[in-house]
């Protein structure tokens, strides 16, 4: 692009356009400035063209009276004259006497027939009206500038009209108007009682037929629906009742100004309970998709618990600590819902590391062959074991449990199977090993170790330091794997011990617990206010 403007070509093409364009702004400005003062010199000199000469009685050199030529065509209608004036009507280039004194007149005979105009008075000079006097208020002095206006011929109005303000003059106006304002009430009396009876039987009727809650079910199957619908056909029978009552007794702008007023609150009011709304409509989506149902183990956001209601402002849970938990519905709506009864099916994963001269294929098969025997694992799909990593000084071995938690407690079974495995792996040989660090130290350190446990000897220190040679670690690692495995197998004894106690069997049961459903069926069979709009006849996605 700044190549082609650089080109010579194109700077003389554009040169010469401007040349064209200042040349032609300039003409028209000329010619424009040469029209007006030929125009002012014509009007200064008092010159008439020649369309708008004519004799009055043309005649000849004879003294003869000539024919009567031909009639000119008219003139252009006269240009409207700019200028703040209140009358739109075009203004006549003749103005007469006689007309302003029927304009003067035409007013004075209005003003007098109006109560408070009769005090203005009125004067007309080359259709420029002045109302002069006195008006009781600004309101009568406005009426009277305005019927002023509607005449044809006149120019402009000046208002010099003085507001009295006088007290009586203004109660006694308004009491007049209140007076037979009331007078007209009365006489409407019996056909506002007609239309008030009207709009009370069609109000009535209208509930009636909303509160019918057997038929709007029959029509939807969703609650929340039907209860929608009712409410809907109630209000359109209030406003059918209203129209019908307001055009009897012929009050129909009435009902504009309502519905005018009703969409401008509306707005403000949607403003105000914007939160409200979005919750009421989530509540009204929520109840016709059905993502879960009552007595659902679910999870939203990161909340746990079992559905006891769904109501039209919040989803009611029970935690898994017995408590009760409401979620707004909008948050509901928006959020992620994880449904562990749709799917009941459900894995758990456990990891542990075995000793790193340990064989983990060997490994898996000992903790698989004992998961097996576990009642609540299933068989499909079926548990599996990997390997994970390998550590600094042992191989972790992940295994994967599948579980029907309609019928086993999730944590329950993972907390058994993890206790059966770990058994089986030290009963079959395999070692659990804790990390493993191993100091090397060189001659001059071992020294000074010695010469710091001498000293402290010598000063009866508790502190002890013992330093082995490297040849004698492995007699030291045997000494420590005998004294685990006793340790060991003291700890098993103790616990079998135990396990042979009371009530020991709830202890290696993984049934759900009972107590917590039993609270959510109290919840669920208690009376509530609010309706519960978890249907399991309405369809769910």
């Amino acid at each position: 692009m700044a190549t082609y403007f650089d080109h010579p070509m194109a700077r003389r093409c554009i040169k010469a356009w401007g040349q064209m364009m200042l040349l032609l702004s300039v003409i028209c400005i000329l010619t424009a400035h040469a029209a007006e003062e030929a125009t002012g010199l014509t009007t200064a000199l008092g010159l008439e063209s020649a369309e708008n000469v004519v004799a009055d009685d043309p005649v000849t050199s004879d003294g003869e009276a000539l024919e009567p030529a031909a009639p000119l065509p008219e003139p252009a209608p006269p240009p409207l004259i700019s200028g703040e004036s209140t009358n739109n009507a075009e203004i006549e280039t003749t103005p007469t006497p006689q007309k302003d004194n029927d304009i003067r007149q035409r007013i004075n005979g209005i003003f007098s027939e109006i109560e408070g105009l009769q005090a203005v008075n009125v004067s007309v000079t080359q259709g420029v009206v002045t109302l002069t006097g006195e008006t009781p208020n600004e309101k009568k002095a406005q009426q009277a500038i305005n019927l002023t206006n509607r005449l044809t011929d006149v120019v402009t109005v000046e208002d010099r009209i003085d507001r009295t303000l006088d007290v009586q003059e203004n109660v006694t106006t308004g009491y007049e108007g209140l007076k037979a304002q009331v007078k007209n009430l009365v006489k409407a009396l019996p056909l506002l009682l007609v239309g008030i009876v009207i709009f009370a039987l069609v109000t009535w009727f209208g509930s009636w037929l909303s509160n019918r809650n057997k038929m709007w079910q029959r029509l939807t199957p969703n609650p929340f629906v039907a209860e929608l619908l009712a409410q809907t056909v109630k209000v359109i029978f209030i406003v059918f009742g209203l129209i019908l009552a307001l055009s009897l007794i012929g009050a129909e702008t009435v009902l504009g100004t309502l519905l005018g007023g009703a969409g401008v609150i509306g707005i403000a009011v949607g403003f105000a309970v914007k939160d409200t709304i979005e919750n009421y409509i989530a509540s009204l989506m929520l109840s016709i998709r059905q993502p879960f149902r009552a007595r659902d183990h679910i999870v939203i956001n990161g909340q746990e618990g079992i559905v006891v209601r769904l109501t039209s402002r919040a989803t009611i849970l029970m935690t898994l600590d017995g408590n009760q938990l409401r979620i707004p519905n909008a948050e509901v709506f928006k959020g992620t819902i994880l449904n562990y009864t749709k799917n009941p099916e459900r894995r758990f994963t456990f990891e542990l590391g075995v000793d790193a001269n340990d064989d983990p294929l060997a490994a898996i098969k000992v903790g698989l062959d004992t998961i097996y025997t576990l009642e609540f694992v299933l068989d499909e799909p079926k548990a599996i074991a990997v390997i994970t990593n390998v550590g600094d000084s042992n191989i972790i071995l992940e295994f994967q449990i599948w579980v029907d938690q309609s019928k086993t407690d999730f944590a329950k079974a993972r907390s058994i199977a993890i206790r059966e495995t770990k058994h089986a792996l030290e009963n079959a040989g395999f070692s659990l090993p804790e990390p493993i660090y191993r100091l090397r130290f060189n001659n001059k350190l071992e020294k000074a170790f010695e010469h710091m446990q001498a000293n402290t000897d010598n000063a009866k220190s508790d502190m002890t330091v013992t330093t082995t040679l490297p040849e004698s670690l492995d007699n030291h690692q045997d000494d420590g794997s005998r004294t685990d495995d006793k340790d060991k197998q003291q700890a098993k004894a103790r616990a079998k011990h135990i396990l042979q106690g009371r009530d020991a069997e709830d202890v290696l049961n993984a049934r759900p617990d009972d107590k917590l459903m039993e609270k959510v069926e109290q919840e669920i069979a208690e009376s509530s206010d609010e309706t519960d709009l978890l249907n399991n006849n309405s369809p769910q996605e």
